[in-house]
């Protein structure tokens, strides 16, 4: 399997942390922007997944964990990093878990940003579906109209919507992202939570959003990973507070912190 070539952006000196992120999204979308990380004393690696953002589209036109896992093992070979803090959401979340799976031997920590795969999950293949066409019959407005009204309260309404219009401009290669729309939530990064059960002992954190904030990624989910690996932590916004995962000061700070236990 041919790999595609990724736009990898590396920051810092000191252990290594990866940062992963979500589907649509791009590697600036994790910690937003924040440098807390290399001022704490780590060399910080962010890559936008195949398909996104500046990275080429799949060769082979394969979105799924297993070609996504792939590549996070040759981002870190390539830059000769044995070990390494990984560090990422949604869909970049599932990816580092399918890494650590198969090779426990690469990861030092892990952040499991707002997960949203469990085998009892609801998947509604018709709505991604519709956003994959959306984006290529209309890009960015095309994907928002699709998108439609956020289900979230009325102060996020609006916040939603302009991260939607920012995120989406920023790929190169829009067809590619309408390839993973539909590809990558009909993938599974392991069969069952149970799976969850085998990963290394490493220092492991949960960040998790309340449903009313981020409907897609339910909080019932983040609980069943942390309950499901052994030593793992929860944590959660305050309610009626920004998630977390909005908050890339507060979200660096807790990924600092699981790299300091990983030493």
């Amino acid at each position: 399997m041919r790999a595609p070539d990724l736009h990898v952006v590396e920051a810092g000196e000191g252990p290594a942390v990866v940062l992963l992120h979500g589907l649509t999204a791009t590697g600036r979308y994790v910690v937003h922007g924040s440098r807390a990380l290399e001022r704490a004393g780590h060399r910080v690696i962010a890559y936008d997944a195949r398909g996104h953002g500046a990275s080429a589209p799949a060769p082979d036109g394969v979105y799924d964990y297993a070609a996504l896992a792939d590549d996070l093992r040759d981002t870190l070979d390539e830059r000769g990093v044995e070990r390494a803090v990984l560090a990422g959401a949604s869909m970049g979340a599932h990816t580092l878990l399918r890494l650590a799976l198969t090779d426990p031997g690469r990861v030092a920590g892990l952040v499991v940003i707002t997960p949203a795969h469990h085998q009892d999950a609801e998947r509604d293949l018709a709505r991604w579906d519709r956003l994959s066409a959306g984006l290529r019959a209309g890009g960015v407005d095309g994907f928002v109209a699709a998108y439609g009204e956020p289900g979230v309260p009325a102060q996020w309404k609006d916040t939603v919507v302009k991260v939607l219009h920012q995120r989406l401009s920023h790929h190169e290669h829009p067809e590619a992202v309408a390839d993973a729309l539909q590809q990558v939530p009909r993938s599974e990064p392991f069969a069952s939570t149970d799976d969850l059960a085998g990963l290394p002992d490493v220092p492991t954190l949960i960040v998790a959003d309340r449903d009313e904030a981020d409907p897609g990624h339910p909080l019932w989910v983040g609980e069943a990973y942390a309950a499901a690996i052994p030593g793992a932590r929860l944590v959660v916004e305050d309610e009626g507070a920004s998630p977390i995962a909005w908050q890339g000061g507060q979200l660096s700070k807790l990924i600092a912190a699981v790299a300091a236990e990983a030493r």
